[in-house]
């Protein structure tokens, strides 16, 4: 197996994870009412931050040597405040509004948040099926926010809002941490950015309740933290050390399939012909941008 397929392949298992983690939120979110969107990132991301933290103090992996540098710390604060914060609590928000499946259909269209940045930065060349993808999948995302009429919203606006700044920080977190990863432990990187938009969301506004004190809440709160944060986190930010944060972003087709299908399975939620159509069309799009070779150009990414 070519290293760029094992690498694709791993980012995929990560987006997969983060759909299969959003079921566990939702039936957090359903157990009381107290457990809010808010209580749940703060939770997630503080302790997943912490516990990679200690592990990379432990392994001898200096996680305080990021902060020696002023450029590598700015990027890690941009990180956490544009990257993970947005990608993480946006991303509940919907859940919380809606469902798993519209959460992650939403956030999918983050890769071509993506391409607009490698085009205008030049690092990329747009190509006429660029343009066809994009428009194929903000059509999707058109349908799935009115099935095809506009005087039927069927998702809030604010929460068709809090999709799209989940997927500006699910592309914050394809560009940003590759050129951190590549001077620093991916453990510290990942860790650091987790623990610090922990931090913030605790600071503007803590939230601490007391919640029901039965093991549903304790196991669906692990498995967010460890199946849903620390090792899709993980292995994204490993996998953008070997690919491109183009080919990590695309991975996400496998996020809205995994959460559809789970919440079919779980929910017993019933999509309409309009949602399936939506959710086609948008991953076709990003599909197929990646099936596509690429025209790169000879300017490399500044890391």
């Amino acid at each position: 197996m070519k290293s760029s397929t094992k690498w694709a392949g791993v980012a995929a298992a990560a987006c997969i994870l983060w759909g299969i983690s959003g079921l566990f939120a939702k039936g957090l979110f359903n157990l009381d009412p107290r457990i809010t969107p808010m209580w749940v990132t703060q939770m997630r991301q503080i302790c997943s931050g912490l516990i990679l933290l200690v592990v990379a103090q432990l392994t001898g992996q200096q996680p305080l040597q990021v902060w020696k540098d002023k450029g590598s710390a700015l990027k890690l604060l941009a990180y956490a405040v544009i990257g993970v914060l947005p990608f993480q609590y946006c991303f509940f928000l919907v859940v919380a509004q809606a469902n798993a499946a519209i959460a992650t259909v939403i956030q999918f269209i983050g890769p071509f948040f993506v391409l607009a940045y490698l085009t205008l930065t030049k690092q990329e060349i747009l190509r006429p099926i660029d343009v066809i993808a994009s428009l194929m999948a903000f059509g999707g995302v058109f349908l799935l926010s009115t099935h095809g009429n506009v005087h039927d919203l069927r998702i809030a606006p604010i929460t068709l809002l809090f999709g799209i700044l989940s997927a500006v920080g699910a592309a914050a977190n394809s560009l940003i941490p590759q050129a951190l990863v590549s001077r620093h432990s991916t453990i510290s990187v990942t860790g650091w950015g987790l623990f610090i938009s922990g931090l913030i969301l605790t600071a503007i506004h803590p939230v601490w309740p007391s919640v029901p004190n039965v093991p549903a809440v304790y196991i669906n709160l692990t498995v967010v933290i460890v199946m849903g944060t620390i090792i899709p986190t993980l292995w994204q930010n490993h996998a953008l050390g070997h690919i491109s944060g183009m080919t990590v972003a695309f991975m996400d087709a496998f996020e809205p399939l995994a959460s559809m299908i789970g919440s079919i399975i779980v929910f017993h939620f019933h999509p309409q012909v309009m949602d399936y159509v939506a959710s086609v069309m948008i991953i076709f799009a990003v599909i197929a941008l990646n099936w596509t070779p690429r025209v790169k150009v000879k300017a490399q990414v500044n890391k």
